[in-house]
């Protein structure tokens, strides 16, 4: 089942009934995890049993791992979780892969070995939740957080419909406790659920699917040889793409637990606005690049070995970070080329503290903190991590620049990052590397005797769209979309609303499935 759909939308009516109806809490859990079971079981019934094995075996796991005093027994249990996570996740999700590679080096080494071709299904979001109940075994190993009293609890913190097939990826300090109090939605969380819901959809339906899909394919499609504007206009076209889709269904998410008197962590905070790639980071799919940096990055060492470890403990996340995304070489080249540029940055960044240091000030990074008593901070003047547990009163918050970002100070350095993240999108979207490599020498004019292929409205749509949206994100950078629609005057609010709802209805044109369900 998916938000863009006449189904969600009858079997949301339904939920929201239930929901508001006067029975006991415990009751109103219960129609929660049968419905997010529902949610799910509309792709594939059967994998629902990956749901419960994951799900009863990290709460039972979780518990003794917070108990269990013996060294040894405690990092067998943790084992045990990593096996059944990581386990399934590579079975089904890079079992193909694995087997292809292992194919290619046996042949290689001048072996013939042709097995039978395995038929691995993908279940949807496998990724996102695996990472979701990893992470809460990690923190019982780790004391971070209390286990949780229920299974009913864990059970729906883990299956939730609204986050469950693509994020945003929750901690369970940011939602469990939720589950533990009644909840229902109070009106004004009622009109900004479905406010950004509706929000969530035009992204996705009108821009995504309705504007953007159609270039994009056929230039990542296209075997012939292109002048270099139509390949700037397909790949612009996807990072465009891209963004209004996943974005698109986050907000949807975070709107419908909204609706229900739940609050899911932001997961997008206009990144084509980020002045450097860490900061494009911060911003893009930041439930995950947090969760890469507390259980991957800083685990590896962070940057309190010396700067050639830094440097190699970040390219190894974003290598890791890449392949998550894809069983594919090209998510890895992504997700390396992405290591280079941070880097590359880190290198300059350094050479400038050293010419001239500069005292360093605290501020809150993305998510910090979850609950606990302390968290991982960025520096604010230099941008880099700060991995000692820092005090919630040491903090210093950075001030609001007002509803709309008006100085043009590091709009060049947007350009940049836009510019740099715009090439690491072909390798995302390429099938092969002859493919990425096809369309990269096309968009630096390396081609010869090359024929259009789109057309003159194709093109001024791509256009149209991305500088809108690298206008829009410029002037929001530092704030939210709730605050937008509060801050103007209530009659313009609801215009811009009820236009995007005339032309949800109107779009005829969406893919149906989202972009991140594949992950």
């Amino acid at each position: 089942m998916v938000f863009n759909s006449y189904t969600f939308i009858a079997f949301f009516i339904i939920i929201l009934i239930l929901h508001n109806l006067p029975f006991s809490w415990k009751v109103k859990k219960i129609n929660l995890l049968l419905a997010s079971y529902v949610f799910y079981a509309a792709w594939n019934p059967p994998f629902i049993l990956l749901l419960w094995l994951s799900t009863v075996v990290d709460y039972f796991v979780g518990k003794a791992l917070y108990t269990q005093t013996n060294k040894h027994k405690k990092r067998g249990l943790l084992v045990i979780s990593l096996i059944g996570n990581l386990g399934m996740l590579c079975f089904f999700k890079y079992g193909s892969f694995l087997l292809d590679n292992f194919v290619h080096l046996v042949q290689l080494l001048g072996f013939h070995y042709q097995p039978a071709k395995p038929n691995i299904i993908l279940p949807a979001g496998i990724s996102f939740y695996t990472f979701t109940t990893l992470c809460y075994t990690i923190d019982m190993y780790k004391k971070e957080s209390r286990p949780v009293r229920s299974l009913l609890d864990f059970s729906l913190f883990v299956t939730f419909f609204p986050h469950l097939v693509a994020g945003p990826i929750v901690r369970p300090p940011q939602l469990v406790p939720q589950f533990e109090t009644p909840r229902t939605a109070s009106r004004k969380q009622l009109m900004e659920g479905l406010f950004l819901l509706s929000v969530g959809l035009f992204m996705k339906v009108v821009l995504a699917d309705g504007m953007l899909a159609d270039p994009a394919d056929a230039v990542f499609n296209s075997k012939d040889v292109l002048p270099g504007l139509d390949a700037w206009a397909g790949s612009l076209a996807f990072a465009g793409q891209i963004f209004f889709d996943f974005a698109g269904y986050s907000t949807c998410a975070i709107g419908v637990a909204l609706c229900l008197g739940f609050v899911l962590p932001q997961n997008f905070r206009f990144p084509y606005a980020a002045t450097s790639l860490s900061d494009f980071w911060r911003r893009w799919h930041i439930t995950l690049s947090s969760w890469l940096r507390d259980y991957l990055y800083i685990p590896l060492g962070g940057n309190r070995q010396g700067r050639w470890r830094t440097y190699l403990n970040l390219m190894i996340t974003m290598l890791l970070g890449g392949l998550w995304h894809g069983a594919n070489w090209t998510f890895v080249a992504w997700g390396g080329l992405h290591g280079l540029y941070l880097w590359v940055e880190k290198f300059f960044r350094d050479r400038k503290e050293k010419a001239s240091p500069m005292p360093v000030t605290t501020t809150a990074l993305v998510l910090p903190a979850y609950g606990r008593k302390t968290g991982v901070f960025v520096s604010g003047t230099t941008g880099e991590l700060i991995e000692e547990p820092v005090p919630h009163a040491a903090l210093k918050v950075m001030p609001q620049q007002g509803i709309f970002n008006t100085r043009l100070k590091g709009l060049p350095y947007a350009l940049l990052v836009f510019f740099l993240v715009n090439i690491t999108w072909v390798f995302f979207r390429a099938g092969t590397f002859a493919q990425a490599g096809h369309l990269l020498t096309s968009m630096f004019g390396f081609s010869h005797g090359a024929h259009p292929l789109l057309k003159t409205l194709p093109m001024v749509k791509v256009g149209v769209v991305v500088v809108l949206l690298l206008m829009t994100q410029w002037l929001l950078r530092n704030t939210k979309l709730t605050d937008v629609a509060y801050r103007l005057p209530w009659w313009l609010t609801g215009l811009i609303w009820s236009l995007m709802v005339i032309l949800l209805i109107l779009s005829q044109e969406s893919s149906g499935s989202f972009i991140y369900f594949q992950f």
